[in-house]
Order: C-alpha cells, then sequence, then structure tokens
C-alpha cells in the first residue's frame, strides 16, 4: 500500500480539512515544490512505529513534542499530519480535525476496503457482542467461513482464528487496515459493532455500512471522560442511521417511535422485530432454549420464518438472534443458514455456567450495566427456588453512573451481593465498592472483598443449596483487570470458579 503527497492533499482538500503545509518557521510551504516525488508506504499514529516512509498523525490530548521529536531524530520522520504546528524538522501537513483527516486518509491509503467487504453493524447500550456473534455464525454457512468480525470480546480476520480486541470499535486507522487484511485472507463479509465512543471520536468516520441495527438504548457511559449526559450519548448511537443502506430496529427499544421517525426522514428501508407486537416485520416467541419466528414476505429478505434452537437461554438472546437473522438474510444468508448458525452459537463469557460441589449453579456472564444485569437477573430469577447471590464491581475512570445503578438493581433483585475489583484503572478500588454499597438500600448482606479471586471463592461458599446461583457478573471472559492504566493479567472468572468446584 503506498500513497503519493499529491493524494494526500487532495484527500484533505475534497474533505474540507487541510489548512497549510509548514516545516520549522517557514510559514507557508509550497506544497507543489515537493508533493510530486514523495510517496508514503506506511501510515501510523504510534510515534515508535514510524521510519523516513511513513505518514504520521499526531492525535490524543496527552501527545508530547517530545514523541515527534524523538520519532525524527531516531527514525527518520519526515511528515506529520497535526492540528497544530510544531517547531521540528519535519514537515507538517496542518488540519482542521485530526481524527475525520485520519479517517479520510487511512480509508485512501487502504484503497477504500469497505467498499469490497459487506458490513453489518450493531449499535444498542445491550447485546451487541451477543448479536455479532449470532449474525458471524448465521454468514459463515452462507459464505462458506468467510466473515470475519470486530467485536468487543474478540476479533477474526480470517472467520477462524481470534485475538482479543482493544476497543469495541477500533481507531479508523486500525478499522481500516484490518477490512484490508479481511479481504487479503479472502473474506467478504464483515460484522462489527458500532460503540457511542466511534461515533463521539470519529473512529468511523466516513463509513457507511450495508445493514445497520439498532437493539436498544438505556442510559450508559455517561461520566466526564465519555459522554457528558445522555442526550449526547443517544445522539452519537443514532449516527448508525444515518451511515446505513438498510435498518433493523427492535420494536420494544425505548424510544423505538423516535428511531422510525429519524429512519423515516432519512429514506431508508428499514426492518421491525418484536416479541409483543405480532404486526411487527418480524415476530418472536421465546421458549428458554428455542424460539419461534414468523416474518412478513418482503422482497429484500428470504423466508426466515420457522422453529429455532439456541444454546443461550433468554427472551433477550432470542431477539439478539433474530436480529441477527434479519441482518444476515439482508446480505445474502437463507432460512437453513440461518438455523444452523443460531444453532452453533455461544459467546465467550455470556451466560456459561458451572457446577458447585453441592449441585448449585455459577454463572459467568458479562453484564457490565443497569439493563444488562437487570435482563440477566430478571432471567435467573425466572427458574430461580433458592438463594441468588450476585458479585460485582465497576470500572474506574468510565461509567460513573454504573455504581448508583448497580446499588438500584442489587438492592431490588438479590439475596446477598459481594462487591470487588473490576477494573478500577487509576481510581481506588474501595471507593467505587463504597460508592456501590452507598447506593444499596435494601438490608441484604453486603460483603466487600477487593480481591476478585477471593471474592469469588466467597461468593461459592455462600451457595448453600443445590438450588442457589452465585452470579459472577461484569469481566466475562476477560482476561485482565486494568489497574493504572496497564492490563494486569488474570485467568478469568470462570477459571477461577473451576479452581473452588
Amino acid at each position: 500500500m503506498t500513497l503519493k503527497l499529491t493524494e494526500v492533499i487532495q484527500c484533505l482538500k475534497q474533505g474540507g480539512f487541510f489548512r497549510e503545509m509548514i516545516k520549522q518557521e517557514s510559514y507557508s510551504y509550497h506544497v507543489s515544490s515537493v508533493a510530486e516525488r514523495i510517496v508514503f508506504e506506511s501510515i501510523s499514529y504510534n510515534s515508535k512505529e514510524v521510519d523516513e516512509n511513513t505518514l504520521f498523525f499526531v492525535k490524543g490530548a496527552t501527545f508530547k513534542a517530545e514523541y515527534l521529536n524523538q520519532a525524527i531524530e531516531e527514525n527518520g520522520l519526515k511528515f506529520y499530519v497535526s492540528e497544530t504546528p510544531f517547531d521540528v524538522a519535519a514537515m507538517g501537513i496542518i488540519v482542521t480535525d485530526i481524527r475525520k483527516a485520519m479517517a479520510v486518509l487511512s480509508r485512501a491509503f487502504y484503497q477504500f476496503p469497505n467498499e469490497k467487504l459487506k458490513i453489518i453493524a450493531f449499535t444498542g447500550t445491550k447485546g451487541k457482542t451477543t448479536a455479532a456473534y449470532f449474525t458471524k455464525n448465521i454468514l459463515a454457512e452462507a459464505t462458506g467461513q468467510k466473515t470475519a468480525m470486530i467485536s468487543t470480546m474478540n476479533t477474526t480476520l480470517d472467520g477462524l482464528n481470534y485475538f482479543k480486541s482493544a476497543l469495541t470499535t477500533p481507531e479508523s486507522l486500525d478499522l481500516f487496515r484490518m477490512m484490508d487484511e479481511a479481504i487479503k485472507n479472502g473474506m467478504t463479509h464483515l460484522v462489527m459493532e458500532v460503540s457511542s465512543q466511534a461515533y463521539k471520536l470519529d473512529r468511523v468516520y466516513g463509513l457507511n455500512v450495508d445493514v445497520g441495527v439498532f437493539l436498544n438504548i438505556s442510559p450508559d457511559h455517561i461520566g466526564p471522560l465519555e459522554h457528558p449526559n445522555f442526550e449526547d450519548y443517544f445522539y452519537c448511537k443514532r449516527q448508525l442511521l444515518h451511515h446505513s443502506e438498510a435498518i433493523v430496529l427492535n420494536h420494544e427499544t425505548d424510544y423505538f417511535n423516535l428511531l422510525v421517525e429519524e429512519t423515516i426522514e432519512l429514506g431508508k428501508p428499514y426492518y421491525v422485530y418484536s416479541d409483543k407486537t405480532e404486526s411487527a416485520d418480524f415476530f418472536y416467541q421465546s421458549r428458554g432454549f428455542d424460539f419461534s419466528l414468523t416474518s412478513k414476505e418482503n422482497g429484500a429478505i428470504s423466508n426466515s420464518s420457522g422453529e429455532y434452537k439456541i444454546q443461550l437461554t433468554g427472551d433477550f438472546n432470542a431477539g439478539n438472534a433474530v436480529s441477527a437473522i434479519i441482518a444476515a438474510t439482508l446480505v445474502g444468508a437463507n432460512g437453513s443458514d440461518a438455523k444452523r448458525g443460531v444453532e452453533h452459537t455461544t459467546v465467550p463469557g455470556r451466560m456459561e455456567i458451572l457446577r458447585a460441589e453441592n449441585g448449585a449453579k455459577i454463572l459467568v456472564d458479562y453484564a457490565h450495566n443497569k439493563i444488562s444485569l437487570e435482563v440477566l437477573l430478571t432471567e435467573v430469577k425466572r427458574h430461580l427456588k433458592g438463594k441468588l447471590v450476585v458479585l460485582i464491581g465497576a470500572p474506574g475512570n468510565k461509567g460513573e453512573n454504573r455504581r448508583r445503578d448497580f446499588g438500584v438493581v442489587l438492592s431490588d433483585m438479590v439475596d446477598e451481593a459481594i462487591l470487588t475489583m473490576d477494573d478500577p484503572n487509576s481510581e481506588d478500588p474501595m471507593d467505587i465498592a463504597k460508592e456501590i454499597q452507598g447506593s444499596i438500600t435494601s438490608d441484604i448482606p453486603v460483603s466487600i472483598e477487593l480481591n476478585r479471586e477471593e471474592a469469588i471463592r466467597l461468593g461459592i461458599s455462600k451457595l448453600t443449596s443445590s438450588e442457589d446461583v452465585l452470579v459472577l457478573a461484569g469481566k466475562g471472559a476477560d482476561l485482565y483487570q486494568i489497574i493504572d492504566g496497564v492490563k494486569t493479567p488474570y485467568i478469568g472468572d470462570y477459571e477461577v470458579a473451576r479452581k473452588w468446584t
């Protein structure tokens, strides 16, 4: 892959982001004097991963001029893109918006890979990962394993081998690089999750998808480092509607009417699924580990009506599966593909079950906000005959509203709570635990054990009957704890629980 400097300037001008080119004290540097002979062979926003043929993007509030100087002096960097000029021995391409500039130039550098893939994108407060796994498995049946996936839990660029994702939605440069790699691996389809932060921080700027799925919305990710309020969070989520060729909507989500109105105003085709409104385009009825689906005849979608088996119990998981069926059939899957794909889907860290020595259930799940925890516990309580114990923590430096929310849910739904560590980052985990405890209004027993492994051992010790259930919430299949900004290795809730059973 290469990109000429002339192409860089052209892309930036077309996007309206180009300001000027400067070098040290020369305020106005003529583009024509250098542009024709400069070709970039790589692009990067990591100052440690550059050479003389790299186009480097200066981004991030914590970026320091010394990083740029080091890249120039030690690695021979000659060109950088920035909103702010630096007094350095390299040429600066000054832009009005570095994140948008990085997105358009990354897309051009990797030769517009998004146009070579059928892309399905999911957004919502909960269910994105599960729905993405369902869709990936359906399309794997339809395409013969030619479907890539970018997910909160895991990413695959060849349809078979998975690696841990750093972000729900990668930075734009990484996203287009991954798409290019997927194409080189023979992939024809891509399933991805799109977070609210992806739109707020322009990680998906200029990216249009074939199908956008809006699962649900409830307050989350609200805090000084994320969204200042729910309006901003919801606005960012709704940007998926503007960048999708077709849209799938959950009839039962909050603000459904607003979403429909906005979709109609955009003139986009849309498809609605529901388990309560039989007149919806897709009506389903869940029965634990199977569900029935009735779909209206529609020229854009092959018939997907019928009976489905599912390994993930619960009405909400049936809903995730239905959203996946609609999305996958919109890009070429059929009913048979959907039935096989849904039946074979499991998700790491989602409703994984172990048994204690006395037969009590231990449930590991990624539920990490109010609505996902409520939905999970509601499903558990449908079959509960004994005591419900929940182990949970809350992350540091983000989503501060979760702490109060968890206290409310614990007050209303559990018999006993254990508060522990869950990615405290730079905050004191004890302070986080006490915030959750302070929001518990019922008289349930509450224990605080910050060592998560010991907390799990404590939770298992409280399972005194074979009818009891312990829910290990929040981390799912995560194999680390974020402490002071560093991912510290952790064997995972499932493996910890397995040690004590």
